[in-house]
C-alpha cells in the first residue's frame, strides 16, 4: 500500500519551516496503489497553494506544483435508503439488549413476589433493592471500569477470534444499559417494598413509613434527572439533581435500612443492637454503596493547568505527565460542582504532558476561553473510553469530525497500527500548532486530513472510510462525531458489513 501525506502551507507563509504558525493546513493521506494516481490527487489543489511536500513510505519524491485551478469536490453519491430492519439492528445495541434483559428479569422477580408464588423477595426485599443499586453504581465506578479493560486487554489482545474481541468492545463500552437497568429495577423493588408497608401499616412504625416515601422521591428524581434529554440540554440541571439528590437518596437509603432492621414487628420495639444489624446483608450492600459513591470523589485534586487558545471555538488544556490511550478526564472549576468529560491526548505514559481539547459549547468551556484557569479541579482516577480496547485489535481506524478529536488522537498517537480520519474546518486555525504539530510529528503514513473549508465542502466519509478500510487491511473502526454525522457512518458502515462502534449518548 501507498500512502501519502501533503502538507500545505498558507501562501504567505511560504514555507514548511513555519508550519508551527501556519494560519491553515491541508494533510490528506492516499491509499492508492500508484504514483499516477498520486499525481492526480496533487494536481487538486487549491490555486493559491505554493508550496507543498508529499512523503510516502514508497518514497514518493518531494515535489512542487504550479498553480492548478480550484478543485471541484464530487458530491458524495445518494445513499441509498436504510432499511428499517438495519435501523432496528443499530438501535437494539447492546445497552438496550442489557437494559431490558435486566428490567425483565426484575420484573418477572416482581410479579413472582407480588402474586405470592416466591417469598422470599418479600421477606428480603432490601436485597433486591440494594443489590440492583450497588449494580448500577458498580458500572459506573471508575476503579472497576479500569479493572476491567485492563482485565480484557491483557488477555484476549490480538490472538483471540475477532468476533470475540468485537463482543468484548461492545459489552465495555455498553456497560451503561446494565447501570440504567438496574437503577430502575432497584426503584421497582422499592416501591414494591414501600408498597408492602403500607399494607401492614398496623404492624409498621410511622417512622419506616415516612423514610420509605422520601427514599422512593429521592431515587425517582435522581433517575429523571438522568434521562438524556435532560442530561445534554440542561447539563447543570442533570449535575445537581442526579448528584446531590442522588447522595440524599444515599443517606435516606441508610436511615431506612437502619429503621427498617431495628424495628422488630413483633413485639412493635425498636431494637438498635449493632451486631444484629451489621448481621443483616442489606447493610453491607448499602456499605459498598457508599464505598463505590465516595472512593472516585476521595481522589479529586487542583492541579496546574496552562490553557492555550488558538481560535474563540476551541480551548487546549496542557497538564502535566502523559496517559494511556483511551482514557477521559473529568475536570471542573470547583471541587464538586459541574464535572465535564473530555478525551486525553497525550504520545504515551512517559510524555511529559497530556492535552484536552474543549469546543466551546455551554457556558462552563466559555469560560475556559473568556476566564482561562490557572488550576483546575480533577479526579486523578480516570474513567475508559470504547478506544481503550483498541489494543485488542491489529489495526484499526480512528474517525472523527471537529472536536472529537480530542477522544481520538492518542490512540493514534500511541499505535502505528490505528490509522486518523479527521473531517474539520479550518483545522490548524481552529485547533492551533500544539494540535497541528502532535499529527505532523508522529502520524506521517496512517493520517487523512480532511479540512473542509480548503477544500469546499465535506468528504463522501462512506467512500473514505471504506478506502481506508480496505487498504490498511484494518479490522475495526471506532467513530467519534455528532448525532448525525455518527449516525450516518454508523448506517454505512453496517451496509457495508465493516465492524464499527460510534459515539454513545446513553440512551
Amino acid at each position: 500500500m501507498s500512502s501519502t501525506v501533503r502538507t500545505v502551507d498558507d501562501a504567505e507563509k511560504g514555507t514548511l519551516e513555519h508550519v508551527s504558525s501556519m494560519a491553515t493546513f491541508d494533510t490528506m493521506t492516499s491509499t492508492a496503489s500508484t504514483k499516477d494516481v498520486v499525481h492526480k490527487e496533487l494536481e487538486r489543489l487549491p490555486s493559491d497553494t505554493s508550496t507543498l511536500q508529499a512523503r510516502s513510505p514508497d518514497s514518493v519524491s518531494k515535489s512542487k506544483a504550479a498553480e492548478t485551478s480550484k478543485p471541484v469536490l464530487s458530491k458524495p453519491s445518494p445513499r441509498p435508503k436504510v432499511s428499517k430492519w438495519l435501523k432496528f439492528q443499530l438501535w437494539f445495541n447492546t445497552y438496550r439488549k442489557f437494559y431490558t434483559f435486566t428490567v425483565i428479569l426484575n420484573v418477572i422477580g416482581l410479579i413472582l413476589a407480588a402474586t405470592g408464588v416466591w417469598q422470599y423477595p418479600r421477606h428480603y426485599t432490601s436485597a433486591f433493592i440494594l443489590g440492583n443499586l450497588q449494580t448500577a453504581l458498580l458500572m459506573r465506578n471508575e476503579l472497576f471500569g479500569r479493572f476491567l479493560y485492563l482485565f480484557v486487554n491483557t488477555l484476549f489482545a490480538k490472538w483471540t477470534p475477532l468476533s470475540f474481541r468485537l463482543a468484548c468492545t461492545s459489552i465495555l463500552q455498553h456497560l451503561g444499559g446494565i447501570h440504567s437497568g438496574c437503577a430502575t429495577s432497584g426503584f421497582m423493588w422499592l416501591i414494591f417494598r414501600v408498597v408492602i408497608n403500607f399494607m401492614n401499616h398496623k404492624n409498621t412504625h410511622d417512622a419506616v413509613l415516612a423514610m420509605g416515601v422520601v427514599t422512593n422521591l429521592a431515587i425517582a428524581v435522581s433517575i429523571l434527572s438522568a434521562f438524556p434529554w435532560v442530561r445534554n440540554t440542561h447539563h447543570n440541571i442533570f449535575e445537581r439533581h442526579h448528584r446531590f439528590i442522588g447522595w440524599l437518596g444515599l443517606i435516606c437509603t441508610w436511615v431506612f435500612i437502619v429503621l427498617g432492621d431495628t424495628y422488630d414487628l413483633d413485639t412493635h420495639t425498636w431494637n438498635p443492637n449493632g451486631l444484629h444489624l451489621v448481621e443483616q446483608q442489606d447493610f453491607w450492600f448499602a456499605v459498598m454503596m457508599t464505598f463505590l459513591i465516595l472512593w472516585p470523589w476521595l481522589t479529586i485534586r487542583s492541579v496546574k493547568v496552562d490553557v492555550e487558545i488558538p481560535s474563540p471555538k476551541v480551548a487546549v488544556l496542557r497538564f502535566e505527565r502523559g496517559m494511556q490511550q483511551g482514557l477521559l478526564a473529568r475536570i471542573s472549576r470547583s471541587s464538586i460542582m459541574e464535572y465535564h468529560a473530555f478525551g486525553i491526548i497525550s504520545e504515551g505514559v512517559d510524555a511529559k504532558y497530556h492535552y484536552l481539547i474543549c469546543g466551546v459549547q455551554g457556558d462552563f468551556t466559555k469560560g475556559l476561553i473568556q476566564n482561562p484557569p490557572t488550576r483546575i479541579w480533577t479526579r486523578q482516577l480516570k474513567f475508559a473510553g470504547v478506544s481503550n480496547t483498541s489494543s485488542l485489535y491489529k489495526r484499526g481506524i480512528r474517525v472523527c469530525t471537529g472536536t472529537g478529536l480530542g477522544a481520538a488522537l492518542s490512540t493514534c498517537l500511541q499505535s502505528p497500527n490505528w490509522y486518523l480520519i479527521w473531517i474539520g474546518s479550518d483545522q490548524e486555525k481552529t485547533f492551533g500548532p500544539t494540535i497541528a504539530g502532535l499529527i505532523h510529528d508522529n502520524l506521517e503514513g496512517h493520517v487523512t486530513l480532511w479540512d473542509s473549508k480548503q477544500r469546499g465542502g465535506r468528504p463522501d466519509t462512506m467512500k473514505l472510510i471504506k478506502e481506508v478500510y480496505t487498504s490498511w487491511n484494518a479490522e475495526i473502526v471506532f467513530i467519534t462525531s455528532n448525532w448525525i454525522g455518527n449516525k450516518e457512518m454508523m448506517e454505512g458502515c453496517k451496509e457495508a458489513g465493516i465492524p464499527a462502534f460510534g459515539t454513545l449518548w446513553d440512551f
